[in-house]
């Protein structure tokens, strides 16, 4: 499920153009997945994050925070605004949603710096004493 959810559906759809291609990759997905992964720890990460909510004490934070989002993806969607209207709330916070492109991942996008790095960059060059 995340191998659907997590990316971008334009190269998901590239990449399993016909119903016989996405038996064939979806059935390569699953049989890798259950070689590296313990279901366990999948269940552990579910269970961390569903009640996970920074909302309370983003006022608190002081040092600069750029929150970085791309327009595809499904699992944080920006089409509902919350990135933009909680950034307000952290003083020296920037919000960032980078366009859909051949680049992009949806969700997954944070796996491939090449993407964002250069948001890094200028927070590590703002974060300079």
């Amino acid at each position: 499920m995340l191998f659907l959810v997590s990316s971008n559906p334009i190269l998901r759809q590239q990449m399993m153009p016909t119903l016989s291609e996405s038996d064939r990759v979806l059935d390569a997905v699953i049989a890798q997945g259950i070689e590296s992964s313990d279901a366990n720890d999948v269940l552990y990460a579910f269970e961390a994050s569903r009640d996970y909510d920074p909302g309370p004490a983003l006022e608190k934070i002081r040092a600069p925070l750029f929150a970085v989002n791309t327009a595809d993806d499904f699992i944080d969607p920006p089409e509902l605004g919350i990135l933009e209207r909680e950034i307000k709330r952290v003083p020296r916070g920037r919000a960032v949603v980078i366009p859909l492109g051949p680049e992009t991942r949806g969700h997954g996008t944070h796996t491939f710096a090449a993407v964002w790095k250069h948001y890094l960059a200028d927070l590590l060059k703002m974060s300079e004493r």
